[in-house]
């Protein structure tokens, strides 16, 4: 079934953390083999944790442009993964009328972790992303390759 796959979006509520951070890894991984984007129910800037959890394995998220559902340039997915109740209801919402298969990944949010160090919370981010790409690898094996972040052999 993977072989047929040539477009994927990840949504969850906001945009922010975790639909960024599973449509960057997946870029990395996947490089121009597959389309993919992501959005939210709603949208807020990308979390700040996000953009280090991925810098620190080589994935540059910076420009990312938080967007919801509506403000797509394309809705037309071969896959939409859900990352949250919220951005599942809304993707079959979505696809009533598409032929496109939703997969929820039910995901634990770590920007509701508030207490702690700086440290601290971005273990929650750092276990996020290798959650995600474990996944990503695991769903999509003959897509995604696990490439070492730029600059290792």
């Amino acid at each position: 079934m993977t072989a047929k796959v040539g477009s994927i979006l990840f949504c969850c509520t906001l945009n922010a953390v975790r639909s960024p951070m599973a449509e960057g890894l997946a870029k990395r991984l996947m490089g121009t083999r597959v389309y993919v984007d992501s959005a939210g129910v709603k949208r807020e800037p990308v979390d700040p944790f996000v953009i280090s959890a991925l810098a620190e394995i080589g994935v540059d998220i910076q420009r990312h442009k938080a967007k919801t559902f509506d403000q797509l340039l394309d809705s037309s997915f071969d896959v939409i993964v859900s990352l949250s109740p919220e951005a599942h209801h809304k993707a079959l919402e979505l696809t009533r009328i598409m032929a496109c298969d939703v997969e929820y990944w039910p995901t634990f949010d770590p920007a509701l972790i508030e207490e702690g160090s700086r440290e601290a919370r971005m273990e929650g981010y750092r276990q996020l992303r290798d959650q995600l790409r474990a996944r990503i690898l695991k769903r999509f094996p003959d897509l995604a390759e696990d490439l070492p972040p730029p600059g290792h052999a």
